[in-house]
């Protein structure tokens, strides 16, 4: 066998180069236009009609830049457009503000008002959430014992199932979001699983650019240990972000999962968004998806993620004929309900009145009363049944239906973890 060595090869008539080899066996080929496939190794070919691979996986972050596929974003509302009960939460703590998403805090004086604001600086979201220091808390890091502000999600025990928590085939798990402050430093994402042998993980973040939007990715890994998370319809992981803490806190790093310890709780925190008048955070396009590898924010429609928030938080809106329920009137007592407005709940939901209780009317012979109480008389996941009185009194029993009188009031229903 006898052996040619070149290093290019070009046509007799030619003017440039047809092939440029090289010492480590590859080629460059000018003018080649058509070819039927490409082999690489064994098992994958390119050609006209795609790419097939035989035995093994193909990873990507996106195609063309969007996601891949449905379904991915385990998180509800992340692009934070769903906003029932309101958009702005005065001195917020310890309640639900937009949809999913619950402010906590334990501080001294920091407070903020937490709301829903406009995006026109980030292209492919509308909507975020801001909280916003109103009154200002200075040194919190430095302080002693267990002060803290978080921004709190939960997620549904049974929606977890698939990332196999506490065996073997524990899945990772990829949290992303947006972020702007007008505060740079290190704040941090602790995720906290209760079932079963509590566990904990703290993973920071840096605010490097002051009042510029930042994508923030952490890597979370699977969790082998901890005997899993229940398949039932409580709190599976909750995840908070964490906007100041003192050094009650401070303990072991804990970047991977550990056994619950409250000092574990934040350790790598140590910006504050509570040392001025008016610092804030906004956050949107958080996803929550299995794998180490984020990819392209998940968008619904907007009419599927209020379906999806109403599992959790629905509501009658009032109005001038809102009716919500059908029933009879019994001395000065209306007894009725139906089904509820937006479809089957979590669990049997708390019935509120949010606005002014004399707004819900019950009305029989013509007659119409103001409410001064509401009872749950035993309402389900998927219906209610309420008891209005009045201080009007009336000696008929007769059909009657209740309503909302004013749009001001709305009567809702909460079933949040």
């Amino acid at each position: 066998m006898s052996t040619l060595k070149v290093n290019k090869l070009r046509d007799t008539a030619g003017s440039a180069d047809a092939i440029t080899l090289d010492p480590n066996g590859g080629a460059v080929l000018a003018g080649v236009t058509t070819v039927t496939s490409v082999k690489v190794g064994a098992a994958v070919t390119i050609s006209e009609s795609g790419i097939e691979a035989s035995g093994i996986g193909i990873t990507c972050a996106n195609i063309n830049g969007q996601q891949i596929g449905g379904r991915r974003n385990i998180v509800i509302n992340g692009a934070m457009r769903v906003a029932q009960r309101g958009t702005s939460f005065t001195d917020a703590n310890s309640q639900y503000t937009l949809d999913r998403f619950r402010y906590y805090r334990n501080l001294d004086t920091g407070e903020v008002t937490v709301s829903q604001e406009d995006v026109t600086d980030l292209v492919g979201f509308t909507k975020a959430i801001k909280i916003n220091t109103t009154t200002a808390e200075t040194g919190i890091p430095s302080k002693s014992g267990e002060k803290y502000a978080t921004l709190l999600y939960r997620v549904e025990a049974q929606d977890l199932q698939h990332i196999s928590n506490g065996t073997s085939s524990a899945k990772p798990l990829t949290l992303s979001f947006y972020a702007k402050s007008n505060v740079t430093g290190t704040f941090c994402v602790s995720l906290y699983k209760g079932d079963n042998t509590a566990r904990l993980i703290s993973l920071p973040y840096t605010i490097n650019s002051a009042n510029t939007w930042e994508q923030k990715t952490l890597s979370i890994p699977g969790d082998t240990s901890g005997s899993g998370i229940n398949n039932d319809t409580g709190e599976g992981i909750a995840f908070y972000w964490i906007f100041a803490r003192a050094q009650g806190y401070q303990g072991t790093t804990s970047t991977s999962w550990i056994n619950y310890t409250a000092t574990g709780w934040a350790p790598l925190c140590t910006g504050s968004i509570f040392e001025n008048v008016n610092d804030h955070i906004f956050i949107t396009g958080v996803q929550l998806e299995v794998g180490s590898q984020p990819t392209a924010f998940e968008h619904r429609s907007h009419g599927e993620e209020l379906q999806l928030c109403a599992r959790y938080f629905q509501q009658f809106e009032g109005g001038s004929n809102s009716l919500f329920a059908t029933g009879f009137t019994a001395t000065n007592d209306f007894y009725g309900g139906g089904t509820l407005p937006m479809g089957k709940m979590r669990a049997a939901p708390t019935i509120a009145v949010d606005g002014t209780l004399s707004h819900l009317n019950y009305t029989h012979v013509a007659v119409a009363r103001d409410a001064s109480s509401i009872t749950n008389q035993g309402s389900g996941d998927s219906s209610f049944v309420v008891r209005l009185q009045s201080t009007s009194t009336t000696t008929d029993n007769a059909g009657a239906y209740a309503r909302i009188i004013d749009s001001s009031t709305n009567l809702t229903f909460d079933a949040e973890i």
